[in-house]
């Protein structure tokens, strides 16, 4: 279990993007960690992130990566914008039907118009034992924030 501590100004500036996120919310995700370049959000199984079968939906793994590099993209870009993906692909290596997903984001290059992120999707189960479940890349790019 996460031990929280006192939320840091990038965290705040963060999560008060992250709760305005309808889809996330519903699903059930909650921010982890952040920090220059770094965003970990976690998703736990429930009847809301399923596929047929019972395992983790491939949708809301490619959701909560795209999450996690944007909002790792975020934590480069002033306090006055926002970050939009411009596109994004995702190998899926392993499923999964218990547990949580932790969506890993990292800034791999981040330019003016442009930044490129990376996120890795880990399987957390109930013994603490982390899996490779996917792995993203992503463009994307700064927009004025409009709220």
């Amino acid at each position: 279990m996460d031990v929280p501590s006192a939320p840091t100004e990038l965290f705040q500036r963060i999560e008060a993007s992250f709760l305005r996120q309808g889809m996330m919310q519903r699903l059930g995700a909650r921010l982890v960690r952040v920090e220059p370049g770094l965003c970990e959000v976690a998703l736990p199984h429930s009847e809301r992130v399923i596929q047929q079968q019972g395992g983790f939906h491939g949708g809301a793994m490619g959701a909560l990566a795209d999450i996690a590099g944007g909002y790792a993209a975020l934590t480069v870009v002033a306090g006055d914008s926002e970050v939009t993906t411009v596109e994004y692909k995702i190998n899926f290596l392993a499923g999964f039907s218990d547990g949580e997903l932790r969506a890993i984001g990292r800034v791999a290059k981040a330019g003016k118009r442009i930044i490129v992120t990376t996120a890795e999707v880990l399987h957390l189960d109930a013994d603490g034992k982390l899996s490779p479940c996917a792995l993203m890349q992503q463009t994307i790019v700064p927009v004025p924030k409009t709220y």
